[in-house]
């Protein structure tokens, strides 16, 4: 078994990855990050090392105690993206706003009956691990959050926590400067 730091292999716009960081961050528990650009030079998770380290070509990807865990989602919005050229921003758009939608729907309905101060009463869950995430893609994909007022309550509550403010995309050590916060 490995002995030290776990190793984060991460995106920092990846929401697979934030929920990773946000559950160390939550367990105190230290670790080194290593940037998986996957844009950049066609994307470096297909690099020779990085398949060698995960044969899936995906973040997040965490080595600690000797195992090798790993797990995302990007996969989808690139399936949509491999539509013409013309068309690809508003399909992956209109895709990904629909559902976040359809997602947020039956949370909110849900969380009507599970709520307290967070998604399954008043402490931190994996269910929020999972929320915040999502609330910054469907931002990010200009959803509009008049119908889920409870998942706005919730989400502005656990930003407010340290562990989900140090991991945050926008102070991770890959992100762009213009996205830092």
């Amino acid at each position: 078994m490995q002995a030290g730091k776990p190793i984060l292999y991460s995106y920092f716009r990846s929401s697979c990855s934030w929920r990773v960081r946000i559950a160390l961050a939550l367990k105190g528990i230290a670790y080194e990050t290593v940037p998986v650009n996957l844009i950049k030079d066609g994307g470096q998770q297909f690099s020779k090392d990085f398949q060698a380290l995960n044969p899936m070509k995906q973040v997040p990807t965490l080595k600690i105690d000797g195992i090798t865990i790993h797990q995302s989602n990007l996969s989808i919005l690139k399936k949509v993206g491999e539509v013409s050229k013309d068309l690809r921003e508003e399909t992956q758009l209109t895709w990904a706003q629909n559902a976040i939608t359809s997602g947020f729907n039956a949370l909110e309905q849900i969380l009507q009956s599970t709520a307290g101060k967070y998604c399954v009463g008043d402490e931190v869950t994996m269910a929020d691990l999972c929320l915040v995430p999502q609330v910054a893609n469907a931002e990010r994909f200009k959803v509009d959050f008049t119908p889920y007022p409870t998942i706005s309550c919730i989400n502005k509550r656990l930003l407010a926590l340290e562990a989900f403010q140090v991991s945050h995309p926008c102070r991770q050590p890959d992100t762009p400067t213009e996205l830092r916060a």
